[in-house]
């Protein structure tokens, strides 16, 4: 799946206020990703990383490359690219991780970019809390939300 397909899920839920809307966004993005995906996409429009934190700071992202003008960013190439960016540790370090920062926006559309760059810093306020979450997890998936509830309390986190 693209990172598009998220972004503009994350804008439309975004947009909506009712909260069954924001849960239809959601669970109608949730069901078409793959089981590799699926992970990424639900902690993504959560508002959070998989990696938790990455390490990247706001002086990171002042000078980004250019957006691109077509999307074709994955989601499990951005997410394996956060990984590597989370591993980066020692000397130079901090060369090193803004060389892979660039690399990802740099194949990153406008969009895109916003989007991340929000992510990154904790920023994506959209209205999908865990609630809100739980129920489109349910619906994407066909299981009663009560099972997927209870997941989450033995798991301790959604994605």
């Amino acid at each position: 799946m693209l990172l598009i397909d998220v972004v503009r899920t994350s804008d439309a839920v975004t947009r909506t206020s009712a909260r069954l809307g924001k849960v239809g966004h959601l669970a109608e993005l949730l069901a078409r990703v793959g089981p590799d995906e699926a992970e990424i996409a639900i902690a993504y429009l959560s508002g959070e990383l998989p990696q938790r934190q990455v390490g990247v700071g706001w002086r990171t992202l002042e000078e980004l490359p250019q957006p691109k003008l077509a999307a074709t960013a994955t989601l499990t190439a951005v997410d394996a690219l956060l990984t590597r960016i989370k591993a980066v540790s020692g000397q130079g370090s901090q060369a090193a991780r803004k060389a892979l920062v660039a690399e990802l926006f740099a194949g990153l559309t406008s969009q895109e970019q916003q989007f991340m760059r929000r992510l990154l810093h904790g920023e994506l306020r959209q209205g999908a809390l865990d609630g809100v979450m739980i129920e489109a997890v349910a619906k994407a998936s066909g299981a009663p939300s009560a099972d997927v509830r209870r997941a989450l309390t033995l798991r301790g986190w959604l994605p």
